[in-house]
């Protein structure tokens, strides 16, 4: 049994909240419990970070649902993808610094103006950066490993990334002194916020160096390799963590997020972890039963029992043949629906085996024989 608290406990939010709701409520225990507003006080760290993994749970699409049915076994079981449990505030701002207005987290943004920034001086973290990627449906079944050319900045290799002019160095701001902050008294408050000539650096540069202008990086094409588990749904946000953008002044780089689409299958229709398909038999197939090979999305076939009766339209389960399931248990189910051939032209013999099976089914004559049937009976009378 789990000694975690339940995630809708920690935000103080219903299971019926909505995803805004849901951010409210982390925004305002991010504001109460954030270290640098309760410095050396334990129990405002733990909840601050009790309070980024229970939000790292509910504002994901795919964690969500499954915590919602399984609880914490749902999220930190094999497959689950864990339930974030950050280490450091550190690790909070690296995921949710944009959520308060950074460029790319790091302690950007609101952190910045409210708390000083979650850098101490040390520059801005990386933006993260926002890719799609397309997946077929057997992508997905079996998992995938792809390479993603990606143009980013990446640091100049003139000056090392320093930005500074080679054979120059970065001097100490004389506005922050070097801190990366300055204080703003308002009344009886003092806000730490980042210095505005340094931008958090804590140094300036006087000759910049001509190919990045100072910037400390240029724009590179690089491959990024990605792995995609098996099971990924629609739409789904697949985070890499250090490959988006450098940061300043050595502060870490940002992450990559890749949205992943899959495409339509020209056979296979997706519900969830089941796959939907059509496969057409005969007539006697339908009345008398058979067995079939069917073609799963992982190109194998698999053999498959036709009850005799089956109807047209009638859907028949080949269970763990769909797709597997997110958490890492089992797989979905291969749903296929029954469309019965009837021969557009048949030969006088089938027709006549076809009259006779009608008899012996219904227990009755054809017309066609009933009618020959009457006028014998009325020849009889006349001769």
């Amino acid at each position: 049994m789990s000694s975690k608290r339940d995630y809708y406990e920690v935000l103080g939010v219903d299971r019926s909240a909505d995803d805004d709701s849901i951010k409210r409520a982390y925004r305002k225990m991010a504001i109460e419990n954030h270290p640098d507003k309760n410095p050396g006080d334990e129990a405002a760290e733990r909840r601050f970070k009790e309070a980024a993994e229970a939000y790292a749970v509910l504002s994901d699409v795919d964690k969500k649902p499954r915590y919602d049915q399984y609880g914490h076994a749902g999220v930190d079981g094999p497959g689950g993808g864990g339930g974030a449990g950050f280490s450091s505030a550190e690790d909070i701002f690296s995921a949710f610094g944009d959520m308060f207005g950074g460029g790319g987290g790091g302690g950007g943004g609101f952190f910045d103006q409210v708390f000083g920034g979650g850098q101490r001086g040390r520059g801005r973290r990386g933006n993260s950066l926002k890719v799609e990627l397309a997946l077929t449906l057997k992508e997905v079944a079996t998992g995938v490993k792809k390479t993603i050319e990606l143009k980013r900045a990446e640091a100049c290799g003139k000056c090392g990334g320093s930005g500074a002019k080679a054979g120059t160095k970065k001097k100490t701001c004389g506005t922050c002194e070097g801190h990366g902050q300055v204080i703003r008294s308002q009344g009886f408050f003092q806000l730490r916020q980042t210095c505005p000539t340094c931008e958090g650096q804590g140094q300036t540069i006087e000759s910049p160096c001509a190919p990045c202008k100072g910037r400390g990086s240029v724009p590179k094409t690089s491959p990024v390799n990605i792995t995609i588990p098996a099971g990924i749904q629609d739409g789904h946000a697949e985070r890499i963590p250090g490959q988006g953008e450098p940061g300043e002044g050595g502060a870490p780089p940002g992450d990559l997020i890749v949205v992943l689409n899959v495409k339509e299958h020209d056979v296979f229709t997706r519900y969830g972890d089941d796959l939907l398909m059509q496969t057409r038999i005969s007539f006697r197939q339908a009345v008398t039963g058979d067995e079939v090979d069917i073609p799963t999305i992982t190109g194998e076939s698999v053999a498959m029992k036709i009850p005799a009766g089956t109807q047209p339209g009638e859907k028949l389960r080949v269970r763990n043949h769909g797709l597997p399931r997110p958490d890492g248990y089992g797989r979905g189910n291969l749903v296929v629906q029954i469309q019965v051939t009837v021969p557009k032209k048949i030969t006088s013999e089938q027709s006549e085996l076809l009259a006779k099976f009608d008899e012996l089914e219904t227990g009755k004559k054809s017309k066609k024989d009933q009618k020959k049937t009457i006028f014998e009976k009325v020849k009889d009378i006349f001769s």
